[in-house]
């Protein structure tokens, strides 16, 4: 199959076109290298709730990265891999009850395309350059994320490289909101064997979890905002109408987000390499000094 990479505008913004076959999907560079479309077979399976005004304000849609942390922080102090970080004062994006939520780089600018063609894309972030980034997160480090596309096949691939002398902990995800044809109500999330954590109030692990066998959960009537463990098998589903999502994560990714609301036609699948809250309990892994660090994911669309 011919794949392809070329560069255009994508609502009215400097986006790159990746295409294979049947298989079209946009990423935005100038935008944290978001993912904004993935369609197959005339069916785009990327939900923008708010589309890009709304990302570019801080609130997630499309495929976004979260970053250096994906959901919440318990608090606005920790300490990660032998160095203490104060977030008081800074201005970062809070949820409902004032937690710092989803990291720093939401609509991020200054990413460098390094790679273009055959149906991918690859751009680096050089993190250590950006004061106001290390405020919040004080590990100097590059960031690359490498994004391509085959027959009905999207991959994003994530990493991190601890380039700058420091050792660099690692506890970010990706926030993609799925959509299929058909209803919200008429889709199904299928999970593997996972270790379902029990949250506080707030969304923030107690320490206590169930283990779950695998299942499958129609979404009629029911919401998810759920972290998932994931011991075994990393492969999750959304199906609806005939048609499933498949995600597959790598080994970077030992964790999953559910989340699907009551309101919205969308179902985001999660992939996180650290479960909620983990830069303050420790709970991740640390990139040593010289060291990198990858996790990727790719979402398959076929007949379900």
């Amino acid at each position: 199959m011919n794949e392809t990479a070329r560069v255009v505008t994508w609502n009215r913004a400097a986006a790159v076109e990746l295409r294979s076959g049947n298989t079209t999907a946009v990423v935005v560079p100038e935008l944290g290298m978001l993912v904004a479309s993935f369609v197959v077979d005339g069916f785009d399976v990327i939900a923008r709730p708010g589309g890009l005004a709304a990302y570019r304000v801080g609130h997630t849609t499309a495929v976004p990265i979260l970053y250096p942390w994906a959901n919440r922080l318990s608090r606005r102090a920790y300490r990660a891999a032998g160095t203490d970080a104060s977030l008081r004062g800074l201005a970062l994006h809070t949820d409902a009850n004032g937690l710092p939520i989803h990291g720093t780089m939401t609509a991020r600018p200054d990413w460098e395309v390094t790679g273009l063609g055959r149906g991918r894309v690859r751009a680096r972030f050089d993190f250590g350059a950006h004061p106001d980034l290390l405020a919040s997160f004080p590990f100097p480090h590059e960031l690359e994320v490498n994004v391509s596309v085959a027959t009905a096949r999207l991959r994003v691939a994530t990493t991190v490289r601890a380039s700058s002398g420091v050792s660099v902990p690692v506890a970010f995800g990706w926030h993609p909101y799925w959509r299929l044809p058909g209803a919200r109500d008429s889709w199904s999330v299928a999970l593997p064997d996972v270790v379902h954590a029990r949250l506080d109030r707030r969304g923030i692990p107690t320490g206590k979890v169930d283990r779950q066998s695998a299942s499958t959960s129609v979404l009629v009537g029911r919401e998810f905002d759920d972290l998932y463990g994931l011991p075994g098998r990393r492969s999750v589903g959304l199906v609806g109408r005939g048609r499933e999502l498949r995600l597959a994560f790598d080994a970077g990714y030992r964790y999953l987000q559910v989340y699907a609301p009551g309101v919205g036609e969308f179902c985001c699948l999660e992939p996180m390499t650290a479960p909620t809250n983990a830069l303050v309990t420790g709970d991740h892994p640390v990139v040593p000094a010289g060291g990198a660090f990858s996790a990727a994911f790719s979402a398959t669309v076929r007949a379900g």
